[in-house]
């Protein structure tokens, strides 16, 4: 299932797409997404939206990165990553996008569940 969501607080769909998927991820309101982003990429002296700050922020906050297999790199879709992860919070990436992926749910401000995925971060199992 796709769900339209745009925490935007302008609605703008403007290449910030690691700062919703943050804030639809940890349901923290944009502004305080994007804060965190830069703070962490203030940091690491490098731009809040690369992959290496990002990933950082979520490895902070219990998150491991995965690779997709690349058994079939042009057929396993986001969709495809959503049915087979029905429970979960997953932030998904293709290289060029970054999306929130909930219960099986892709949710975002436009419906990128045809991209092609290459890695993921999800949480990591508590012991």
């Amino acid at each position: 299932m796709y769900v339209y969501n745009n925490p935007n607080p302008k609605n703008k769909n403007t290449g910030d797409c690691v700062v919703r998927a943050i804030s639809i991820l940890f349901d923290i309101p944009w502004e305080e997404a994007f804060i965190e982003l830069a703070v962490m990429g203030l940091m690491l002296s490098d731009m809040p939206n690369e992959n290496s700050v990002w990933g950082a922020y979520l490895m902070e906050k219990g998150y491991e990165r995965e690779v997709i297999p690349n058994t079939c790199p042009d057929c396993y879709t986001i969709w495809d990553f959503a049915l087979d992860h029905p429970e979960g919070k997953y932030a998904v990436c293709t290289g060029s996008h970054v999306v929130a992926v909930i219960d099986g749910c892709v949710i975002d401000a436009w419906n990128s569940s045809e991209q092609i995925p290459t890695y993921y971060f999800k949480e990591r199992e508590k012991l």
